[in-house]
């Protein structure tokens, strides 16, 4: 993990002084336990969550909120500041700060759409099939949220059959019983060979 975290320092920066990474997946597949053992081997770096992002009403139609209220400010270097979504109380709260830290992380489906692209440093890929993700995240929610994943399935397969993200990825990320292996992703023609990271374990579901 650590020698990931050394590889994404040394990027360019991507969006002003910030080196804005995606990490995205299907739901389910791990990105939020990933993303936070990756910040932490970043030294703190700042963590942004899609899901405080989209909404009940927007689930993934949240691209114009996001360019608005975090890439817009962090590309002139400032603090961004968005209101997360409270999903029990289905309402926007009071803003949260986002500093322009040398890396920031950008988790959850949809963190390598078209539109973000363009203002991503790297973009990493958790490679779990699509079944098994969406499986673990039914037995994390528990039955009373069996009506939101019905519709959250038909939301992402729409949104990831026009917009896809794996073939853009810099970086496909695995558990293993090593921890995570991190492999050459689609959007890199001749990448490095196989590297493991120490130390860290297998992810916990999320």
């Amino acid at each position: 993990m650590h020698d990931l975290a050394a590889r994404l320092r040394e990027l360019p920066p991507s969006c002003g002084p910030v080196r804005l990474i995606g990490v995205d997946g299907h739901a389910g597949s791990g990105k939020s336990t990933f993303a936070g053992h990756l910040a932490a081997a970043l030294g703190g770096a700042p963590v942004l969550h899609l899901d405080d992002i989209a909404s009940h009403d927007e689930l993934f139609e949240w691209t114009g909120r996001l360019l608005a209220q975090v890439i817009e400010p962090l590309g002139r270097g400032e603090t961004a500041a968005y209101a997360p979504y409270d999903w029990r109380a289905r309402s926007f709260g009071p803003p949260r700060a986002l500093p322009p830290a040398p890396v920031v992380l950008v988790e959850g489906v949809g963190a390598g759409r078209r539109a973000l692209r363009p203002h991503l440093a790297g973009l990493l890929w958790m490679e779990l099939p699509h079944e098994e993700s969406w499986n673990r995240g039914r037995l994390r929610d528990g039955s009373e949220q069996r009506d939101f994943w019905a519709g959250w399935v038909r939301a992402e397969r729409r949104h990831l059959t026009t917009d896809p993200s794996r073939a853009y990825a810099d970086l496909l990320v695995l558990q293993s019983q090593k921890g995570y292996e991190v492999l050459p992703g689609p959007g890199v023609a001749n990448g490095p060979d196989q590297e493991v990271t120490h130390g860290d374990g297998p992810s916990a579901v999320c």
